[in-house]
């Protein structure tokens, strides 16, 4: 098996990306037989800044409509509490009636399609960088001949917290040489891409 350990994982990322650091050099071994790497797509999408900033900007958006979803639910309880100042058949009533109505309506609508804008744009957010993620690995396993990448979950057990014992006994990779974890290097990878489709939008927008 050979080993590509992290620092020569990094300096197949500079063939494409220019700008990771020049004291970076590669380890050279070679055996016969199939090559393996392992990798944690969780801990990238729980750590990465990149990631967890565009999530954020999706959990900012949904505290803006929860504080506009409440003044609405306040509106409506003080347009559903004036209904009952009307006597029942009046002009006014039913004026109300259908205010009350309109505005429960409009607000069911505005909630629905905002947890279908927020689900929309979170899926992006995850299909976009598992697609850069895979891309990375790809590139890393074409590069060095590898045969297989395995995901692999590094999370450790923690007795007080036994859904994490559960979790730690199911995985399927119980161990692994550190040289064959790509997920550092694939999280610079991510950076890297990350910022040249950054830029390019930049100068993109520039340009118009």
């Amino acid at each position: 098996m050979r080993s590509f350990g992290k620092p020569a994982i990094v300096l197949a990322i500079v063939s494409i990306f220019t700008l990771m650091p020049a004291y970076v050099s590669a380890q050279t071994a070679s055996t016969a037989g199939h090559r393996v790497a392992v990798i944690d797509v969780a801990y990238i999408f729980k750590t990465h800044p990149g990631i967890r900033a565009e999530v954020a900007t999706v959990e900012q958006d949904l505290k803006s409509f929860d504080a506009t979803l409440k003044t609405k639910q306040t509106d409506l309880k003080a347009a559903a509490e004036q209904l009952k100042t009307f006597k029942v058949g009046s002009a006014e009533y039913s004026a109300q009636e259908q205010q009350v109505a309109l505005m429960e309506s409009k607000l069911r609508i505005d909630m629905a399609s905002k947890r279908r804008q927020l689900a929309e744009t979170e899926a992006q957010i995850y299909f976009q960088n598992y697609k850069r993620i895979t891309d990375g690995v790809k590139f890393m396993a074409n590069h060095y001949k590898i045969n297989l990448v395995l995901r692999y979950n590094s999370d450790q057990m923690d007795l007080e917290k036994p859904d994490t014992v559960i979790r730690g006994v199911m995985k399927n990779i119980v161990y692994h040489d550190e040289d064959l974890d790509m997920t550092k290097a694939i999280m610079q990878y991510l950076t890297q891409a990350m910022e040249k489709q950054a830029t390019a939008q930049d100068t993109g927008v520039q340009r118009n």
